[in-house]
């Protein structure tokens, strides 16, 4: 490709993102969203405030990552045109380009984590194949690999659960990894991950291939919180009936409760009807009835869940021998991923930790789909 036409196509996949992050209507969101933060009693529910705040700041990162590349890709345009004219080297423009590139390159990976679940804690799981002493060393590599991984993101990781290996290494373990983004970024590592090497474990030097696998899961979060959104609840009261003596047919007790609900996930709306008459007391009938709405909410959010765990277990490569995803080869320092093609030599620092590549190899060419 000739500089203009690197230039035309870094300008377009600018354009690109600017419709997929939807920047226009999330920056006239942000805008109505800090009038709010200007209200005098604005922190009186501190919870809903923060709520608020981790909204927009969440919004202004996409933003404000857009709005460097849209800069870069202006300095770029400006620098072709210099360089058209003379009025700039070749080197200067080759120096734009490679900025420019990076930083589309970036948000379009950044673009790829845009599940709800991408943002979760991580659940790591190990498990050695067969293979005695050398299955359960590579699957301690293994784990010692994602922990430096996690601590180099400043990550904090836990070990939940390890169980020893007979000699040497483990037969499984399982790591909590804490931090923005954990799942999204290592979700990529499900599979099964392969190990050729000249066994340290074997008396005739013998080059040996071994076998364990991943699994990672987001860990979702139990804490459920039920909002409602009072400007669309409205009451009907009506008498009760029944036995209960004459009160209970003059005095309108009973409650109609009707929300106008709107699923946030898919926009359909509803209304939800919900009678209450087990008290004569109407406040008392009329807090039943809200309790019976959060519990109806509380519901929908939990079964929303369930639904996309399940979508995640279904995406997920199903872990078999056969299946592998990486393949780790000491003697020839090679590690390559089966899956994208990429590869690297530098064996000993993927074995340190330094993965990055590998996951934004799948992420951008599979990211859409996870």
């Amino acid at each position: 490709m000739t500089n203009q036409e690197i230039i035309k196509d870094l300008v377009a996949r600018k354009e690109s993102l600017r419709k997929y992050l939807d920047i226009d209507n999330t920056t006239a969101w942000i805008a109505e969203e800090e009038k709010k933060t200007e209200a005098a009693d604005f922190w009186s529910d501190p919870k809903e405030a923060q709520k608020i705040v981790k909204g927009i700041n969440s919004r202004k990162s996409w933003v404000t990552a857009f709005h460097d590349v849209d800069n870069s890709c202006g300095d770029l345009e400006v620098m072709g045109e210099f360089f058209d004219a003379g009025d700039a080297t070749e080197e200067e423009l080759t120096n734009q380009i490679a900025i420019t590139q990076k930083k589309v390159e970036d948000l379009e990976f950044k673009n790829m984590l845009r599940s709800d679940s991408d943002r979760l804690d991580a659940v790591l799981s190990i498990n050695a194949g067969a293979g005695g002493v050398e299955a359960q060393d590579w699957a301690e590599m293994l784990m010692r690999m994602y922990i430096r991984y996690a601590e180099t993101h400043g990550y904090r990781v836990a070990i939940s659960n390890s169980l020893d290996g007979e000699g040497a290494g483990i037969k499984s373990c399982t790591l909590q990894i804490e931090g923005e983004f954990a799942y999204g970024y290592l979700k990529s590592e499900t599979g099964v991950h392969r190990l050729v090497r000249v066994s340290p474990f074997n008396a005739q030097g013998k080059r040996m291939t071994s076998f364990t696998s991943v699994s990672v899961t987001p860990l979702i979060d139990d804490t459920i919180e039920v909002v409602v959104d009072m400007s669309r609840l409205s009451w009907d009261t009506f008498r009760s009936g029944g036995a209960g003596g004459q009160n209970v047919n003059k005095v309108e007790s009973g409650v109609r409760l009707r929300y106008q609900y709107k699923d946030p996930y898919t926009g359909e709306e509803e209304e939800i009807l919900i009678e209450n008459t087990e008290t004569r007391d109407q406040p008392k009938n009329k807090e039943n009835a809200m309790r019976l709405l959060r519990s109806q909410l509380y519901d929908r959010e939990m079964k929303h869940r369930m639904e996309e765990q399940a979508k995640i277990k279904a995406s997920q490569k199903k872990i078999e021998w056969g299946s592998q995803i990486r393949s780790y080869v000491m003697d020839d320092r090679r590690v390559k991923d089966h899956r994208t093609g990429y590869q690297t030599s530098d064996v000993a620092g993927v074995m340190d930790g330094h993965i990055d590549e590998f996951i934004k190899a799948y992420l951008m060419q599979f990211g859409a789909e996870g």
